[in-house]
């Protein structure tokens, strides 16, 4: 079994060759004892500015590593490596019918695993096939109009398909490696299996999600585009189908529902039909643009540099008045703002990097918690009409035309002036987002804001631009389930990933899919020992 050594650090200008001579220095072997080694995870410590490191995790083999470990016990950094087992394929013998809906990360492996545990599986998207969706969304974005089915929102590969394509998650889960391992089979760069902040990129997303599609298939998974669910079959024991628009039944034995969190109007279906629904806590703001270039400078103390990553930023401030919390989200190195609504006459915004993360600007939401107290909490859809009022608002103060509010950060600060320059497309328009804003967020953010400072030297600059609004952080409301994956009120529905509560980013959908498919699966097990 192998060994891991981790905290091994390269300079910037320092070739990867030199890990082994590092580690056999640091060890007290010889090059001859070293049999083979291997990186496993990298990453950038940009704490001590300007000097940088590259951080590395190593795994190797060595001669009588049960003695080299012995010799080294007070060494935390060495230990052996544990293997992992990804999740366990069960066959059924009696190929049940699921139905998954959304093509997001949460139904795209669900649905993979409930295949390969040989349930028939239908996968319902609204939206459509990625090919097609780029092309309507590009067509929005210069100025065409919006197809409410086929934007940034719906269609394959879910929201994170015009994102960053981060798959970092805070859940040390086990099964990490095997959604990283899939998404690589698929056309994901290699690299993401080793970096200590792995993103795909949006561009690549778009060729993986091919690649997955034609596993999907290859498994026998029917897929079907711009179906969207309109509402349940529910029998005494629970649900029995779905139906679609249009009105077709499609009969199931269970349900996984992974609608996305814009899926508004399921929201609605599922409250018509008497799904338990609960409000929670999201968070709304806007987005920060600066030149890619200023945030290097910041973070690293240099301009950039061939080997080490445009670089980012997390911020946080709790303001201490009122508890409520301000952060960073979603940051974009090298990226773009992007519009991405789904309803008419309503703008709201994300970000957006590809691979190669080299644009001229980096960009990050600035959002406020938002709390069920600041709606009407009881009435679970009242989170959804609190992101609708200011989508709306945010549509009319840009002019009505599908253009972004826009600020200087200085003007919004009320410290001066200075450009508006913001990739976003078709454009922005200059607005107050302190008077588009609730009152509690503009104020969260007013005073945040210096306290970002104070940790970024230059992050309040006349180079910074706000655009208005970063509305669709999280989803606002929860499908609750119950332990064994279930929706509380519904047997056999099966809520899973972002949209339903569950989930914040791809890797922990993706995640939250797999569980959702591991309950089914010993569902159905224990239906056939019955």
């Amino acid at each position: 079994m192998a060994l891991l050594l981790r905290e091994l650090t390269l300079g910037p200008g320092e070739s990867e060759d030199l890990l082994p001579d590092k580690l056999c220095r640091q060890l007290g072997i010889s090059s001859a004892d070293l049999q083979s080694w291997a990186i496993v995870r990298k990453g950038v410590d940009a704490r001590r500015k300007p000097r940088i490191l590259r951080v590395y995790t190593v795994s190797f083999t060595a001669l009588d590593e049960d003695q080299l470990l012995k010799r080294h016990a007070g060494l935390r950094t060495l230990e052996r490596t544990i293997e992992i087992e990804p999740p366990a394929i069960t066959p059924l013998s009696d190929g049940a019918h699921v139905v998954v809906v959304g093509m997001g990360p949460a139904g795209l492996f669900a649905a993979l695993h409930l295949a390969r545990c040989g349930c028939a599986v239908t996968l319902l998207e609204r939206g459509c096939p990625v090919e097609e969706r780029v092309r309507d969304v590009r067509r929005f974005w210069d100025g065409g109009s919006l197809d409410p089915e086929s934007n940034v929102q719906f269609g394959e590969g879910g929201a994170g398909t015009f994102s960053d394509g981060k798959l970092t998650t805070r859940l040390n889960h086990p099964w990490t490696h095997y959604v990283l391992q899939t998404l690589v089979e698929c056309g994901a760069p290699p690299e993401i299996l080793v970096q200590a902040k792995p993103h795909v990129g949006s561009d690549r997303l778009r060729l993986l999600l091919i690649n997955l599609r034609r596993r999907l298939e290859e498994l026998g998974v029917v897929l079907r585009y711009r179906c969207r669910l309109d509402g349940l079959v529910a029998g005494p024991s629970g649900i029995r189908g779905a139906i679609l628009s249009g009105g077709e039944e499609i009969p199931c034995a269970s349900l996984v529902l992974a609608p996305g969190h814009s899926a508004r109007d399921t929201y609605e279906m599922l409250q018509r039909s008497g799904v338990h629904l609960d409000a929670k806590p999201f968070a709304v703001g806007v987005r920060v643009e600066h030149p890619a270039e200023l945030i290097n400078r910041i973070q690293y103390g240099l301009p950039g540099h061939p080997q080490l990553p445009t670089a980012e930023y997390a911020l946080t401030y709790n303001d201490p008045e009122s508890g409520r919390g301000a952060y960073s989200f979603c940051m974009c190195p090298g990226g773009e703002v992007v519009l991405a609504s789904s309803e008419t006459d309503t703008v709201t915004v994300n970000g957006m990097s590809l691979r190669r993360r080299d644009g001229r600007f980096s960009n990050s939401a600035l959002v406020v918690a938002v709390r069920p107290a600041d709606f009407d909490g009881k009435d679970p859809l009242a989170g959804v009409r609190f992101q609708r009022s200011l989508e709306r608002a945010a549509f009319t103060a840009a002019g009505g035309d599908y253009h972004a509010p826009a600020q200087n950060l200085l003007a919004f600060l009320g410290r001066g002036d200075g450009p508006l320059v913001s990739t976003c497309r078709p454009g922005v328009r200059a607005a107050d987002l302190g008077a588009l804003l609730p009152p509690f967020v503009a104020k969260g953010l007013r005073k945040a804001l210096p306290v970002f400072e104070r940790r970024m030297r230059g992050f309040i600059t006349r180079e910074a631009t706000l655009v208005g609004v970063e509305t669709r952080t999280s989803a606002p409301l929860r499908i609750v389930r119950g332990e064994d994956g279930q929706s509380v009120s519904h047997p056999g529905l099966y809520p899973a990933g972002e949209g339903a509560g569950y989930a914040g980013g791809i890797m922990s959908a993706a995640l939250d899919g797999l569980r959702t498919a591991e309950h089914i699966v010993s569902q159905e097990r224990n239906r056939s020992f019955a």
